[in-house]
């Protein structure tokens, strides 16, 4: 395993995945030797579950579907509770390149919370219309409430470091866009240190985007109510000790 990664565990959420999750698991081993990857089940109705444990995962499942900050507050509760000192979020569905996540980690020496962005000079990821507005938007919202330039507020590929997997395990949100926008208040608000890297997108392996055109109209309306009740929710206390 690559030293920097020890402690680290990869949190695949993962909501009817079977095209694409066994091929991720299997690339996160091959790139990244030794690591613990934990996919959360989200209420999958396919072969999830198979799938990802044919491939060398841990699976845990989930009886319905949460959304990915239940599935990801699950991943912080099994590293908390496993001795993990580290969580990556990587989606099951191809679109980060596992190779990433070391750099993601790195930066963990000296921040709580890694963002890989999309945005910020690797790759020619581009969003249009309604989301593109919502995120700049969001970026420079948040990137005051951080302290620190962010470009990318709703990426999934993420590192959390050890007060932060604390933090998360008690008070990751599971409402839509909480698990992006309103862990970042959270995490800003409970003196975390916040930063990012630039990192590469690639197209879906498999599977059924999230999002598609019919609904981009009503992501803005929704992405301001998201950060609306993040920014008037009281914050959290960040609790400091660490274990041995």
């Amino acid at each position: 395993m690559t030293p920097s990664l020890h402690g680290t565990l990869i949190v695949m959420p993962a909501f009817n995945e079977e095209a694409s999750v066994a091929a991720v698991v299997r690339e996160v081993h091959t790139k990244l030797p030794g690591v613990a990857v934990l996919v959360v089940n989200d209420g999958s109705s396919d072969r999830t579950t198979e799938e990802a444990r044919s491939a060398g995962a841990v699976v845990a499942e989930l009886p319905f579907n949460l959304g990915v900050g239940g599935a990801m507050r699950t991943g912080f509760r099994y590293a908390l509770d496993n001795g993990f000192t580290n969580v990556v979020q990587v989606d099951s569905d191809g679109q980060h390149d596992p190779a990433g996540v070391v750099r993601l980690v790195e930066e963990l020496e000296t921040a709580d919370l890694v963002l890989g962005a999309r945005f910020a000079g690797e790759g020619d990821y581009e969003v249009r219309g309604p989301r593109k507005w919502a995120m700049v938007v969001l970026s420079g919202t948040l990137s005051r409430v951080a302290k620190t330039k962010l470009t990318d507020t709703t990426s999934g590929f993420r590192a959390t470091g050890p007060r932060a997997v604390r933090l998360f395990a008690e008070h990751y949100p599971a409402e839509y866009l909480g698990d992006t926008i309103e862990s970042l208040v959270i995490a800003a608000r409970a003196g975390c240190v916040i930063r990012q890297v630039p990192v590469a997108m690639r197209p879906r392996a498999g599977g059924t985007p999230s999002h598609n055109p019919v609904k981009a109209a009503t992501y803005l309306a929704r992405a301001a109510i998201a950060l609306v009740f993040a920014l008037i929710r009281p914050p959290v206390a960040l609790h400091t000790e660490v274990s041995a």
